[in-house]
């Protein structure tokens, strides 16, 4: 665990303002946490099992408020929570409304505007099949007879297209257009991610079950933070993130709020991994 003390002496070590110019003394990002004792993260009120925002007396839970929690606790400073869209993030981060982000892919245009955290987690490319499959190869998938479905243009798409080009890639609008496809027998499987099929398996029993076929691929969630001159604050949180994966707190945050969407950690397919 990082102590207060542990803390103060990283910035300590990290800025020297007496020996910069006036120009340069503007507070960075780890300077104001420590004088002001707040962290300011962003959430997504339906964005469970991530974020989610209790109707009832808007309280919050989720796996990146249990790690938020945790890294306000470790920094003994409080924490302060922003209501925010996944796609008004990036803008809120730029306009330094918030420290962090938690929950955000590195794709190449954000990385133009933001900088990233290393991994908080892996999360597997998977596809969602019938019971009764026994593939577990992308290769036993990559012919013309199996129709894979995916939301056009995604992270899915992506990923179909490298493992199984000579599959028939069913490519449509949305997530649910690519679920409804595989409900109504016009493809034989859907590919997303592993929280997400996980997820779509639990609140649809009778649509099937999840494989993560081999060899195992994966995109990244990662923190999301404002660009600035100094990069003690990313640099920091990157090593406690790792801290953290290595621990396994980061994969208990992850099945215990799975939980609430009814899948335990009996559910996950062999394979998974952070």
């Amino acid at each position: 665990m990082i102590s207060r003390r542990s803390f103060t002496a990283f910035l300590a070590g990290s800025v020297a303002l007496a020996a910069l110019p006036a120009a340069a003394q503007a507070q960075s990002s780890l300077e104001r946490i420590k004088t002001s004792g707040v962290l300011r993260i962003g959430a997504v009120a339906d964005g469970a099992p991530y974020y989610q925002k209790s109707v009832a007396d808007g309280s919050w839970r989720g796996f990146y408020i249990d790690i938020c929690k945790k890294l306000a606790g470790d920094l003994g400073v409080d924490l302060e929570i922003t209501e925010t869209t996944w796609g008004n993030s990036v803008l809120e981060l730029q306009a330094d409304k918030l420290d962090v982000f938690f929950g955000l892919n590195p794709t190449p245009e954000r990385e133009k505007v933001i900088d990233f955290s290393g991994p908080c987690f892996r999360n597997a490319f998977s596809l969602v099949v019938d019971e009764d499959e026994q593939r577990a190869a992308w290769e036993d998938f990559n012919n013309p007879e199996t129709r894979i479905a995916v939301d056009a243009g995604s992270s899915h798409d992506s990923a179909v297209t490298r493992h199984c080009p000579d599959a028939q890639i069913v490519r449509l609008k949305s997530q649910s257009d690519a679920t409804a496809s595989v409900q109504a027998g016009r493809a034989d499987a859907q590919c997303l991610v592993l929280i997400l099929a996980l997820t779509l398996v639990s609140k649809n029993k009778n649509i099937g079950k999840v494989v993560i076929p081999s060899p195992g691929d994966a995109t990244t969630s990662n923190a999301g933070f404002r660009r600035e001159e100094d990069p003690a604050w990313k640099d920091f949180v990157t090593g406690w993130i790792e801290e953290q994966r290595q621990s396994g707190f980061v994969r208990k945050a992850i099945i215990d709020n799975m939980a609430l969407l009814g899948v335990t950690e009996e559910d996950f397919p062999e394979g998974f991994d952070i």
